[in-house]
């Protein structure tokens, strides 16, 4: 048994916990970057806890998914006053975002020089700018991962900025900071944790604390996604959520991911289609090719019998197949009334150069089974 584990230096978890972090903040700087989502008005509760303690944050909102050019500009903007830390309180983007400005405020050269694919992929040799991650969503888990995912619109794919050194070092995550949060935005971001959750489990390169992690964050989720979409203002589902999340951003920093987000960093970067939503779209489809191939080519895989134990963790049901979990997604994504990838512009004519991309992305190398061309392309269509 060979493995690594690692995550944020600290991790506070709890309802109301966002109010700690202007002394969370003065431990480690002067002068904060505050990392916002589209509207900084639902991070006015960080402002003033960082304002009571005599910060000026300087506000730098992200209005869509990260790309390249936003975090050129954010690290402009953290430079002109002398911001000296970061931290950034929103969904995946903002988080994702700010992880990226961290790390360039102190490393050498240009964005390019560190990027994954379409980059050099040279190594951080600095440790980032202290960076507090607060999630407002319940979703991507980046709170707690070593990457930030960004968009090129240049190559039309997104691509990581990866390295250990850019975990933030305070996770500070307060469910009631999702309370309100719309159901199809609850939907899309609690399927995208489930997804991870999910992937990291059957994944080629299990790790035994992330499985625990992985089962406690399923049965959670599988219990609460849908009251979370159903009553925005439900605290246990919303608790649940906001740790099934955490859970999986853990996991997939420590494990590995799939074919479903092998399929959405090209799609991401090829369509204005949300992550979550695209998660959402592939998962019970890429689920059900899995589950086949595995019965075909390798029946004896630990990744199938993990399948089985994820239908019983998601439907309840004792000695339930490893189908009645795709049943069950099937059945959840329609409920939440997820879209189809069309709903994006993705058509079947797009196939083959989503497919090829999807073939060389980094998570499609944990995928539990090596996947043909031809199945790839029978998940994609059945999720358009």
């Amino acid at each position: 048994m060979l493995f690594e584990f690692a995550t944020a230096q600290r991790i506070v978890f709890g309802p109301g916990t966002a109010r700690q972090v202007g002394v969370m903040a003065a431990e480690l700087g002067r002068r904060p970057l505050v990392v916002t989502g589209r509207d900084p008005a639902r991070a006015e509760r960080v402002l003033a806890a960082l304002r009571e303690k005599g910060m000026v944050p300087e506000v730098f909102p992200v209005a869509e998914e990260p790309s390249v050019e936003l975090v050129v500009s954010g690290l402009a903007r953290a430079r002109e006053p002398g911001c000296d830390m970061v931290v950034a309180c929103g969904g995946g983007s903002a988080l994702d975002a700010g992880k990226a400005i961290a790390a360039m405020m102190t490393n050498p050269g240009d964005l390019l020089d560190y990027l994954e694919v379409i980059g050099r992929g040279k190594t951080l040799s600095l440790a980032p700018a202290p960076f507090i991650a607060i999630p407002t969503t319940a979703g991507t888990g980046s709170e707690a991962t070593r990457n930030a995912v960004l968009a090129s619109a240049e190559h039309g794919v997104k691509v990581s900025l990866r390295s250990p050194l850019m975990l933030p070092r305070v996770a500070l995550v307060d469910p009631e900071l999702t309370y309100g949060l719309p159901a199809a935005a609850t939907a899309a971001t609690g399927l995208d944790a489930l997804t991870q959750l999910l992937e990291a489990y059957v994944c080629s390169r299990p790790n035994p604390l992330v499985d625990a992690l992985c089962r406690d964050g399923l049965r959670r989720a599988g219990r609460s996604l849908q009251t979370a979409c159903r009553e925005p203002d439900n605290a246990a589902a919303r608790e649940d959520m906001s740790l099934a999340a955490l859970l999986g951003g853990i996991a997939l920093a420590n494990a590995g991911l799939g074919a479903v987000h092998g399929f959405a960093g090209p799609i991401g970067g090829m369509f204005p289609a949300p992550h979550g939503a695209v998660c959402a779209a592939l998962l019970p489809q890429v689920c059900r090719v899995n589950i086949r191939a595995l019965r075909e080519r390798q029946p004896a895989s630990q990744s199938l019998a993990r399948y089985a134990e994820i239908a019983v963790l998601l439907t309840g049901h004792q000695n339930a197949p490893p189908e009645a979990g795709v049943e069950y997604l099937t059945e959840l994504v329609a409920d939440l009334r997820v879209p189809g990838l069309r709903a994006y512009s993705l058509s079947a004519a797009d196939g083959p150069q989503v497919v090829e991309k999807a073939r060389h992305a980094s998570s499609m190398k944990a995928n539990p089974i090596v996947l043909t061309a031809e199945e790839l392309t029978e998940i994609l269509q059945a999720a358009i």
